[in-house]
């Protein structure tokens, strides 16, 4: 009777409340824990553009962080009595380590590159369609490396096939394509007005907020591309 009653209040709305706001809690401490090595030294830096490759270098760890967040957020239960967050974060974290760096690590450098090309525009004395199209590629690579990133998080493709679904899907669902600028558009905004550190402290939020804007792209994948 105990074990009825306790399992009743563990499915309760109030109680699926309770464990989804202590799977955010404990999720949210540990992406800031996983990304904390490169945070550091990221709020540290000048704002001089020499410092753009030590920027990407300091941010080689969120992308396994925001991996494993997307994967304990995605198959954490909504039950009091089964709240695994910490255990799901690191079991993402394992399993997902070599195909997120995969990912990551050339996005990162891509918009590097491309960061970079935009800080000595004027130096180079180049037209102005040049910087706008850097800018449209920049986007463009981080529109599909955010797809990639959720894609390769929540499930087991081949690199090359990962980067193919990203790049689909950017314009097989455009609502997902439109919500994912928007949310790296607050991102950067967070990051400007305040600090990387703000940022990293909300950050489960706005990973929380990738997941259920790829829902159409998750479902898809599940039905069209999984067995």
């Amino acid at each position: 009777m105990t074990a009825q009653t306790w399992r009743q209040f563990g499915d309760g709305p109030l109680s699926r409340g309770a464990a989804h706001v202590y799977t955010l809690l404990v999720v949210g401490v540990l992406l800031v824990a996983t990304t904390l090595p490169g945070l550091v030294p990221l709020v540290l830096l000048g704002s001089d553009v020499s410092n753009l490759p030590l920027v990407a270098a300091c941010l080689l760890p969120v992308g396994p962080a925001v991996s494993a967040a997307l994967y304990a957020l995605r198959h954490q239960r909504p039950d009091l009595t089964d709240l695994r967050p910490a255990a799901l974060f690191l079991r993402g974290y394992r399993a997902n380590l070599g195909g997120t760096l995969r990912i990551w690590v050339p996005l990162l450098a891509w918009l590097t590159v491309v960061a970079v090309n935009l800080a000595n525009l004027a130096a180079a004395a180049v037209p102005v369609w040049w910087g706008a199209l850097l800018v449209l590629v920049g986007v463009g690579v981080t529109l599909v490396g955010a797809n990639a990133l959720v894609v390769t998080a929540l499930f087991t493709f081949r690199t090359r096939d990962v980067l193919r679904l990203a790049l689909y899907f950017l314009v097989r669902t455009p609502s997902v394509t439109v919500g994912t600028g928007l949310l790296l558009a607050a991102a950067v905004a967070v990051t400007v007005l305040f600090s990387e550190a703000v940022l990293a402290l909300v950050g489960v939020l706005f990973v929380l907020s990738l997941l259920r804007i790829g829902d159409p792209m998750i479902t898809i994948v599940e039905k069209e591309f999984t067995a």
